[in-house]
């Protein structure tokens, strides 16, 4: 599926899950075996639960059903975006300030492509850093992703 009908997907259900009080995360469209699977990863300020997850399952499908984006058969399944939640649209790069984050990037930066450090901010400069004690600007156009990382 182009990449243009899960932007579809994804403005047609934003205002469902916005609705229930939750925040669309990303969605995912992918074949895995002979299967294909449209994910959609929900979040809330302290985490989602399995009643969170029905519910939009629930409300979304019906969306779905309206709009048949997708001509062949899939399963739908609505999650959490887990500990090492992804981070995507710049809202989230200012709600995770201060935490650990890791980051990939399209082509090496200093010999690297990818860094773990404290998220200091996001500017369409790109992501700035404190990685082993020194402040560190990714350009935004080189970001291939960015993750929470888990803390021990």
């Amino acid at each position: 599926m182009a990449k243009t009908n899960v932007e579809t997907i994804k403005a047609a259900i934003e205002p469902v899950i916005n609705e229930l009080n939750l925040e669309l995360v990303d969605v995912d469209y992918v074949k895995e075996g002979g299967n294909w699977y449209l994910r959609v990863f929900i979040d809330k300020l302290g985490g989602v639960d399995l009643d969170d997850c029905q519910t939009a399952s629930e409300k979304v499908d019906v969306v779905l059903d309206e709009l048949d984006p997708i001509s062949q058969a899939y399963f739908l399944e609505v999650s959490s975006p887990g500990i090492e939640r992804p981070l995507k649209k710049p809202a989230d790069f200012e709600r995770f300030k201060g935490h650990l984050i890791n980051v990939t990037t399209y082509a090496p930066i200093d010999g690297n492509k990818s860094f773990k450090g404290k998220l200091i901010g996001y500017s369409e400069n790109g992501v700035e850093m404190e990685v082993e004690g020194k402040s560190v600007l990714l350009p935004a156009e080189q970001v291939a992703g960015a993750r929470l990382a888990v803390e021990f």
